[in-house]
């Protein structure tokens, strides 16, 4: 197995900044602006954006945590025994700004799926998308708001977040990998 790494924890804390920057300049009321962190690895990039958020601006913003394994459209065909983690949304989601935050975007189901989580729990106002990394492929027509990077890559490539609460480190790499065969 191959790999680059592309980002360093440098390079991921200016993008930390920059997102919280991004975040709350777009909002007149920034008391209406929740982060949701989509599991696994998008949870630690938002809790760490509401941290950048905190330090920088002296803001608190709410922060939730979501699962999307029973919305995803492959859970019952491709996950065997798909692995259920934590919902933790402890605000309404009425009538708030909501931006879901993961760690790389692909085909876009996992966002659809996120939406529709997110529709499950209340009626936000808006929905805004934040990724660290958008590698192409697009499957559905999902963009992200917010970028880190963007990565173009082959079908035998992945991006894989680091985050240093899971990983021991802080980067973005590019790793080859198998492609299994059909037939």
């Amino acid at each position: 197995m191959k790999k680059a790494q592309i980002m360093t924890a440098e390079d991921l804390d200016r993008i930390y900044l920059r997102f919280a920057h991004q975040f709350l300049e777009g909002y007149d009321d920034v008391d209406r602006l929740a982060i949701i962190g989509m599991q696994t690895r998008g949870v630690h990039i938002g809790k760490r954006i509401v941290e950048e958020i905190r330090k920088s601006f002296n803001k608190d913003i709410d922060f939730g945590v979501l699962d999307v394994t029973f919305y995803r459209d492959d859970y019952r065909s491709k996950l065997k025994m798909p692995e259920v983690k934590v919902t933790e949304i402890p605000f309404d989601l009425y009538d708030r700004d909501i931006v879901l935050v993961d760690d790389v975007l692909y085909t876009g189901r996992t966002v659809r799926s996120a939406m529709d989580a997110l529709m499950a729990y209340g009626r936000p106002r808006s929905i805004k998308f934040c990724c660290m990394i958008d590698r192409g492929h697009r499957e559905l027509p999902i963009a992200a708001d917010y970028m880190g990077m963007y990565v173009p890559t082959y079908e035998n490539e992945e991006v894989r977040v680091k985050v240093n609460e899971l990983d021991g480190e802080d980067a973005v790499y590019v790793v080859e990998v198998e492609v299994a065969e059909n037939g």
